[in-house]
């Protein structure tokens, strides 16, 4: 704008309607947005993940111990990492132990844990074993990615469900 041009009146372009220049400003700021500060490619999956309709009526556990596991992907680890998650009425805690760098194994002990049906939610599939009378259970192989534990007691207990937050494996 040169000295010579007379200023826009800024009242009444904030408070006017948009127009096709507003609309290209804005699609251009949508693209360096883009660019610069993208949507993380699984925050959907996240989103979608974490609001089911058993949830609605389940207990929710808390992490207690996450070391670097959460929201921390690492194609170089080669330690196991141990979650703890805990509520008012179950303890669990996860040992998630590389085996390749795109697979994992899961060895969990649930509190109490007899008979308890262990739910392995991972994007597009679900997965699921019994622990043993000592509250111990195992997944094999299990893909790298978002993960989530849905624990159930056994029938006739009258306890619900217990859902783990969501953890990157």
């Amino acid at each position: 704008m040169s000295p010579e041009s007379p200023r826009p009146d800024v009242d009444a372009l904030a408070t006017g309607q948009i127009d096709e220049t507003d609309v290209q400003v804005l699609r251009r700021m949508a693209g360096v947005y883009s660019i610069i500060d993208p949507v993380p490619p699984a925050l959907v999956d996240r989103i979608q993940f974490g609001i089911t309709l058993d949830a609605l009526h389940a207990e929710i556990a808390e992490l207690q111990r996450s070391g670097d596991l959460v929201g921390v992907r690492s194609q170089e680890a080669t330690e196991a990492q141990t979650v703890t998650f805990t509520s008012e009425s179950t303890t669990t805690m996860v040992t998630i132990t590389p085996v390749s760098a795109d697979r994992v194994r899961i060895d969990g002990w649930v509190a109490p844990g007899g008979g308890v049906e262990v739910e392995l939610r991972i994007v597009g599939e679900s997965l699921t074993t019994t622990a043993d009378e000592h509250g111990r259970f195992a997944f094999d192989d299990v893909p790298r990615g978002l993960a989530q534990f849905v624990l159930r007691q056994p029938p006739g207990s009258g306890a619900g469900p217990v859902f783990t937050p969501s953890i990157e494996i």
